[in-house]
């Protein structure tokens, strides 16, 4: 915290989530200085609750957005080569009732595939009679006879953002979590830097720096009112919820789309333990939260297609295991809902030379960021250095086979390349290093392991039970019955490294258990 208040950086960020953290990395990649703060866990709103899909966006085709489209199509790739352990091809299902809509889909996906420039070998392909019910068993093919299955990626948006913020940090920049901003620090009427708390120490900090962006998120509004309290309203705030059966219940292998009763396009995703479908895109009138509830009318409104797709029983909300919800930061755009509005990004340069961005999706986070840079050039006055071809993030520098990743790592640690997966998943080429430090797991039969906690806590910047659990190994998303076991464990050990006495690790304990206990609040009657 020491070289915070003595450098004066080119760039102050507010705000640690994708955008933030993407900003951070591509300025730190132009040879610019670099403080981030976020005022909590790093990713702990919008970030971390996606349906953590990188994809172009089918449906914004449908709407005429091809400039949106061909532009997260191409970053697909991209995000791809530089974090292959977070962008993982697979196939995306959209199943047909008849031939003609086959082919109608299959007209809308061949433009997709030629705007995101997308290689013969990934290229969609026709699924009907044995090759479906091989791929699909447990689709019901007395109404969906014929499928389409094309490449999108599956991600885990918090560990993409941690990616992202190590990256910079590891090209200098200064980055820190649970430090609110509380005011701009004014000079002749521009932004020269802001004002924070330290949540864990009190400390106040005076961060200095030439430019400063508001990458906020759902708060960027709050943000905005430290330099204009008058400044009308910018965003509309979307709310979208998953939820996850286990995996038993709805046992799928590839992400598969599904029609809404009004319309709307939702998915479902195996991952871990669950299969997780998502999301919901309602409107949010009541101002930026880090845990929006989640209502049983929500719940239902995803469950339902299940058995219009599937030959199963209709899910019912009891039999769900885990849930999150988020809130989308759209820019507002008057008469419209929040599925009509654009994901576009905006960004503004207020009067006192703060740059704020709202908008954007989690694939196009790096364009986001170059966008957001180019009037930061303005602002500094200087023109930026053209950065060399992006290396990979941390654990990125193999190439894409998480298999044989797996595979390698195995050995060493007395793993199973089935065992070791699911950290080459999350951890990419580190998940060695995270081995050494503890292969143990720390609940029997579960594979959280020790390691994991200390990676967490030494590289990753975890402070809280709820940061380890939640955002760094992510137990509670994908093995929430384990998570459940590990709280006490994990609390234990977490305290040998951050010297929680009895009482602070009880504090932890409590509210991660009262944390799992809300998300799942919807399954019991008011």
């Amino acid at each position: 915290m020491d070289r915070l208040e003595r450098e004066t950086f080119d760039l102050v960020l507010i705000g640690g989530g994708i955008s933030g953290a993407g900003i951070a990395h591509e300025a730190a990649r132009r040879g610019l200085s670099v403080a981030l703060l976020e005022a909590a866990d790093f990713a702990a709103g919008t970030s971390s609750r996606s349906s953590k899909l990188i994809h172009g966006g089918l449906r914004y085709l449908a709407l005429g957005d091809v400039a949106l489209v061909r532009e997260t199509a191409l970053e697909r790739k991209e995000i791809f080569r530089i974090a292959p352990h977070l962008a993982e091809p697979r196939w995306m299902v959209l199943p047909t009732r008849n031939r003609a809509t086959l082919m109608k889909f299959r007209v809308g996906i061949t433009a997709y595939e030629k705007l995101g420039a997308v290689e013969s070998a990934d290229l969609h392909r026709n699924w009907s009679g044995d090759e479906l019910a091989r791929e699909l068993p447990l689709l019901d093919r007395s109404k969906w006879k014929f499928a389409c299955a094309y490449r999108e990626y599956l991600t885990d948006d918090a560990r993409l953002v941690l990616a992202n913020l190590r990256g910079a940090a590891g090209m200098g920049a200064a980055v820190l979590n649970y430090a609110p901003v509380t005011a701009l620090l004014l000079e002749g009427g521009r932004a020269g830097g802001v004002l924070a708390r330290c949540s864990p120490s009190g400390r106040e900090l005076r961060v200095r720096g030439r430019c400063v962006v508001n990458a906020a998120g759902p708060w960027v509004e709050a943000v905005r009112r430290l330099e204009q309290p008058e400044v009308p309203d910018w965003l509309h705030l979307s709310k979208g919820i998953h939820v996850s059966l286990p995996r038993q219940r709805l046992p799928v292998e590839h992400l598969v789309m599904m029609q809404t009763l009004d319309k709307r396009i939702i998915f479902a995703v195996p991952r871990g333990e669950v299969t997780y479908l998502g999301t919901t895109d309602t409107s949010y009138a009541h101002g930026a939260s880090e845990w929006p509830e989640i209502a049983v009318e929500d719940v239902e409104y995803l469950l339902e297609p299940v058995a219009r797709y599937f030959a199963c029983e209709s899910p019912r909300p009891e039999e769900v295991i885990g849930a999150w919800a988020g809130l989308r930061p759209l820019v507002a755009q008057p008469g419209k809902g929040p599925t009509e509005i654009s994901r576009k990004d905006e960004i503004v340069r207020g009067p006192s030379d703060v740059v704020s961005i709202a908008g954007g999706k989690l694939t196009g986070y790096r364009p986001i960021a170059w966008n957001v840079l180019a009037v930061v050039s303005e602002v500094l006055g200087r023109r930026l250095a053209e950065p060399e071809r992006d290396e990979p993030l941390p654990g990125g520098d193999f190439d894409g086979d998480l298999d044989r990743l797996a595979a390698e790592i195995a050995p060493g640690h007395d793993l199973t390349a089935e065992q070791a997966r699911p950290l080459a998943r999350l951890y990419g080429t580190e998940a060695a290093r995270v081995l050494a430090l503890g292969a143990e797991p720390l609940v029997a039969g579960a594979r959280l392991r020790a390691g994991e906690v200390d990676w967490a806590v030494t590289e990753e910047g975890a402070l809280s039970l709820e940061d380890v659990l939640y955002r760094r190994n992510r137990a509670a998303l994908w093995a929430p019955a384990a998570a459940r076991e590990a709280v006490v464990p994990v609390a234990r050990r977490m305290a040998s490294l951050l010297g929680w006495d009895d009482a602070r690790s009880s504090v932890e304990i409590d509210a991660v258990r009262a944390r799992m206990e809300a998300d799942l609040a919807f399954r019991t009657p008011a």
